[in-house]
C-alpha cells in the first residue's frame, strides 16, 4: 500500500513497520535500534522515498522479506547477520529495478564508500 506523498498525516513511520514478523526491525522496549549511522541513513532514504511516492512500501517489505530469506538460506548458522544489510540490499534492488538509480551508479557508489576510512561519518563535536 502507497502513502500518498506529503500528506503528513503520520508523526513517524511506524505504521508503515512491521512490529513483529520477518520484516520487523531491530528493537529494544519498542524503540527502533540502529548499531551504526549507515543503518538509520538507510531507513530514513527508505522511509523519505516511500513519503515521496518513489517506492511502494508493500514492495518495498516484500522485497525485504524475500532479502531476509535469502540471507538466512545462505547463513544457517545466523553468523554475521545484520538486519539492515538485507535493508540495504533490498532498497538498492528496489530502487534499481524501479529505475530510480542504475545499478552501475549503485555499485560504483558503493565501491567509492567501501574505500572510505573506518569512522569518516563519525562527528566529532563533542570533542573539546
Amino acid at each position: 500500500m502507497s502513502h500518498p506523498a506529503g500528506s503528513g498525516d503520520h508523526a513517524d513511520a511506524a505504521y508503515l513497520l512491521d512490529s513483529a514478523g520477518p520484516a520487523a526491525p531491530p528493537r529494544d522496549n519498542g524503540e527502533l535500534v540502529f548499531a551504526a549511522p549507515w543503518e538509520s541513513q538507510a531507513f530514513g532514504v527508505a522511509l523519505a522515498l516511500q513519503d515521496a511516492g518513489r517506492i511502494d512500501w508493500e514492495d518495498f517489505r516484500r522485497s525485504l522479506i524475500r532479502e531476509i530469506g535469502d540471507w538466512e538460506a545462505a547463513h544457517p548458522s545466523g553468523e554475521g547477520w545484520n538486519y539492515y544489510e538485507c535493508w540495504l540490499r533490498s532498497l538498492e534492488r528496489l530502487v534499481s529495478a524501479t529505475g530510480l538509480v542504475a545499478a552501475g551508479d549503485l555499485r560504483a557508489r558503493r565501491a567509492e564508500l567501501a574505500a572510505r576510512p573506518d569512522g569518516h561519518d563519525h562527528r566529532h563535536d563533542h570533542e573539546e
